[in-house]
């Protein structure tokens, strides 16, 4: 059951009745998928700044971590390829930027801030995996690292200190890509970076143990711009879904990619039709909030990595386009937020936002050498509303 994009282009849907999501994010029931408009911070600035970034007036960056160097003072390699990321409290005031690489020796290290923003550790909490894109965090303070190939697996690491990180196999066999954990619910949502990739859903047997648990796909009903309905096929851990005896009974996703939860709502991207989606688990609603199609002139394209910010903003990463992290706001504008200039080579990679919501981290994966050795990790900070 694949979605058919021209379902998704009728104009006379734009006006009905699109469906009302958690209360942290779509406030306006009944509105159209977002479409271009002036975003809360302004334009970006005409030229970049010293690190290469366009960026709002007000914001500042700095260049935390580069590829192949040494990360300030502590004699740590930042890794190449530098993905996924998000941060976590560490209890003493400062935090911790997690980073994948997604190189064919994968794993994951970490960047360690003080309360007022000096990177003070660097370390490896993941070896010995392969091709680490996205992934996501836990409540409980974990990072879930994606391996994105066919054979892929989840690895549960901790953030705070250097370890190996634990396989969690119960979470599927498939070239993954994110995971967002709902604490409500008390499930998981993970994305699949394939043109025949499903939607999938892990329920643990015992939560928060991730040992064993249910894993299953998404089977959509109706039209997500009209009022669509998620049903859920139970699936093997072992393979693909679309590998699997009733791969027909679930609905195709064309290269998921982001995922995140917010306040009752499940945000994921789909590369290959350049959308993004909203899931609600209370009522099992899937809505389509994002498709470039509909508004030729929108800055969003080559959707990816996603974040929410504590004001419920959805920050969406490009992999291509003009290399831009856009944001589409609660009243459903999307626009640029920064822009990157002179990287026309890599992506967008890794956006997270620190535990206080007021210093943004992302990554340049191949830098402007168009290399993976080339990776740039940078930090903005401003006025974040």
């Amino acid at each position: 059951m694949r979605l058919d994009r021209r379902h998704f282009l009728r104009l006379s849907a734009l006006g009905g009745g699109a469906l009302a999501l958690g209360p942290g994010f779509w406030r306006d029931a009944y509105a159209a998928p977002a479409q271009p408009g002036p975003g809360p911070y302004g334009a970006m600035s005409g030229t970049a700044d010293a690190n290469g970034v366009r960026l709002p007036a007000g914001f500042a960056s700095r260049i935390v971590a580069r590829s192949g160097n040494k990360v300030a003072s502590t004699g740590y390699t930042w890794h190449p390829a530098p993905d996924g990321g998000a941060c976590f409290a560490t209890g003493e005031g400062g935090w911790v930027y997690v980073s994948n690489s997604e190189m064919s020796s994968g794993g994951a290290s970490a960047l360690r801030f003080e309360g007022g923003g000096a990177v003070v550790g660097a370390y490896r909490i993941l070896s010995s995996t392969r091709t680490n894109c996205a992934g996501g965090p836990t409540p409980w303070g974990t990072w879930l690292s994606c391996e994105e190939y066919s054979g892929g697996r989840v690895w549960e690491c901790n953030p705070l200190s250097a370890s190996q990180g634990t396989v969690r196999p119960a979470l599927g066999t498939f070239a993954h890509e994110a995971v967002a954990v709902d604490p409500v619910d008390r499930r998981l949502y993970l994305t699949e970076d394939s043109t025949s990739g499903r939607f999938y859903r892990f329920t643990p047997s015992a939560w928060p143990s991730l040992g064993t648990g249910t894993l299953a796909v998404a089977k959509v009903t109706g039209d997500p711009l009209t009022g669509a309905t998620v049903s859920w096929v139970t699936v093997s851990a072992s393979q693909p879904a679309s590998q699997q005896s009733n791969a027909s009974q679930s609905t195709v996703f064309n290269g998921g990619e982001g995922c995140w939860y917010d306040s009752g709502c499940v945000y994921f991207t789909t590369k290959g039709d350049n959308r993004v989606w909203a899931y609600t688990p209370a009522t099992s609603r899937l809505e389509l909030i994002y498709d470039d199609n509909l508004y030729p002139s929108s800055p969003l394209t080559g959707v990816d990595n996603v974040t929410v910010s504590r004001s419920g903003d959805l920050y969406v990463a490009e992999d291509g386009g003009n290399l831009e992290l856009c944001i589409i706001t609660p009243d459903r504008v999307v626009a640029s937020f920064l822009r990157l200039v002179g990287h026309s080579a890599s992506e967008i990679t890794g956006p997270a936002f620190s535990p206080d919501g007021k210093r943004l981290y992302f990554s340049s994966q191949r830098g402007t050498t168009g290399a993976s050795g080339g990776g740039i990790t940078f930090e903005v900070t401003g006025p974040f509303r």
